[in-house]
Formats: C-alpha cells, structure tokens, sequence
C-alpha cells in the first residue's frame, strides 16, 4: 500500500489544530490536518467572540472559524476528512487511519477538543446558543442582569456559578442530589455570595422557548413534583449553564500515551510521554479550556515538533 510521509500530522481541525498547522506551515513542515468534520470545532456554536484579543466585536464563533480556517489554508497544509478509526503510534513513522486510508507522520499532534457532556432532554440543542451555554467565561457576560441556572454540583459547576454571580441578577444551582459535591472550601465560598441560590433534589426535564430560551421544566427526584422555571419579572430570557462535565476525544488513543480522567497529560512544551506525540488544546489535562489557550498550545506544540525533529 502506498502512503505519503508527513513532517506533521495534525489531528483536529479546531482552533488549537489550525494554530498548529499555521506555525508547522510557516517552519516549512509538510503538514496534514485531519478533520472529522468542519474546520473549527467547538467554537462554531459559539454565539459570539468576546474574549479573543483582538477579536471583531461581535462576531459569532462560526464567522471567526471561517477566517481562521482561511488564514490556516493560505500556508499550504494538505486536508483530509473523516474520523480517525484507529492508530499505531509504535515505530518512528506514527500512523493514522481514516477509514481505509492510511496517513503517517514523523511527528503527531492530537489536537481533537472535547466536548460538554449534555442534559439530553428536549429542547437543549435547539437552544445552545440561545439561552444554553457550557461556558460561563465565554458566555457569562451575555446574562448580565439577568437570572441565571447553574446544572450541576460539582467543583467546576460550583466554581462557574460564582464566575457567573458577578454578572447576573442572580444564579441559582440546580443540582440532583441533596447536597453539593464540591470540596468544602469551594462550598463555603458560595455561601458567601449573596445573589447564589440552590435548587437541591432537582433535574432538568426540559427546555422551551420561542426565538430564545423563556422556560425551564424541572422535577422533585423525591416527591416527583413537576414544575416550570420562568425568566424574572420584566426578563424575556434566562440563561442555563450546564456542567455535568466534559469528554475529551481521545478514544482512540487510550493504551498509546498516558491519560488522566480521559484528557492527555503533556509537559509545558506539550509533548506527551511518547516522543513524537504532541496534544494541544481541550484535549490536554490542563485548568482552563478557552479559545486562546488553544490557540497558544497549538503553536507550542508545532514549535516543539520542529525542534524535535532537526
């Protein structure tokens, strides 16, 4: 079977991909990014780019993907499409398969994002975006005065809602147990904010709206009470921040480099445990998932591959 060589194979069209591809690009690496589906990842339901420096006010995530993309494809890296069925990352050539094709690459970066583990109840897709969020930084200020519903209990659940409390006439967290799973000093801390509530022994069964989010559907886990959220007096809409957790894209990968919780665990220069093999991006273990810390692992990670390989 014949295959071609690549200086670089980059996995993942997002942010922190298409970051890699420009700087493997302007190093004069030949580059392959593997896409499983539109350039851009997540950040394309993104409803708008705030917190990008440099960013155009108000641009959504889908316009600003399409200018990254743009800019990415003018140094020259080759594309494919499909998701990556398996890979054998044990010799100095690190393969990928795409189905039936096979690419290899003298150095890999694996740069698949994650994704925000969902509700699954009706009407949470229909309205990411316009009143559902998964990203309290990246979308907290779009609620500003307005009431707001934090779904979960855990650490970065609890963590988000005082993020989203400086904004917000209030945040009330919705959670399915009695009581919240976060450490105790985390715990304390949102006791002290005065415009933070709870909603204990609760789950979300549905999301309505019209052109935005206005209700919420929520139940009683103990005496099975059904009853409707509506945004405060004077509100058209409300927002709803889900933090359930995340699922980093790294199926495929598990038993080839270390893991933690399912993310990779790189060093500062990203590389991973396996020479050759770089992570960048949502996908790395790391404190904080934003747009320009992709974009800045994604370079790290193509600056690091071309010193490893001269």
């Amino acid at each position: 079977m014949s295959y071609r060589l690549y200086d670089v194979v980059i996995i993942g069209g997002g942010p922190a991909g298409l970051s890699a591809a420009i700087y493997a690009r302007r190093a004069n690496l030949d580059t392959l990014v593997v896409e499983k589906a539109s350039p851009g990842g997540q950040i394309l339901v993104t409803a708008e780019i705030e917190n990008y420096p440099g960013g155009i006010k108000g641009e959504s995530g889908a316009e600003f993907a399409a200018r990254l993309t743009e800019q990415a494809k003018s140094f020259g890296y080759e594309e494919a499409f499909g998701e990556i069925g398996r890979v054998d990352f044990s010799g100095d050539e690190k393969i990928v398969w795409v189905g039936d094709d096979e690419y290899r690459g003298r150095t890999v970066i694996i740069a698949t994002g994650s994704v925000p583990s969902l509700l699954g109840v009706p009407g949470e897709m229909e309205y990411a975006g316009r009143g559902v969020s998964y990203c309290a930084t990246c979308d907290g200020p779009f609620f500003r005065g307005l009431d707001v519903y934090v779904v979960g209990g855990g650490e970065s659940a609890v963590e988000e809602a005082m993020h989203l409390s400086k904004f917000a006439r209030r945040v009330t967290i919705i959670h399915r147990r009695d009581e919240l799973r976060a450490t105790q000093s985390t715990q304390a801390s949102v006791k002290k904010c005065e415009n933070i509530g709870f909603l204990f022994d609760t789950v979300v069964k549905e999301i309505r709206g019209d052109a935005l989010l206005n209700a919420l559907v929520v139940e009683n886990v103990k005496t099975g009470e059904v009853s409707e959220i509506k945004p405060g007096a004077g509100d058209s809409t409300m927002g709803v921040f889900v933090f359930i957790g995340n699922k980093p894209q790294t199926a495929v990968f598990e038993g080839w480099i270390e893991l933690e919780d399912g993310f990779i665990v790189t060093d500062g220069d990203m590389r991973t445990n396996l020479p050759g093999v770089y992570a960048a991006g949502d996908v790395r273990a790391k404190a904080l998932r934003q747009l320009v810390t992709a974009a800045a692992d994604g370079a790290t990670a193509a600056v690091t591959a071309e010193r490893d390989l001269e």
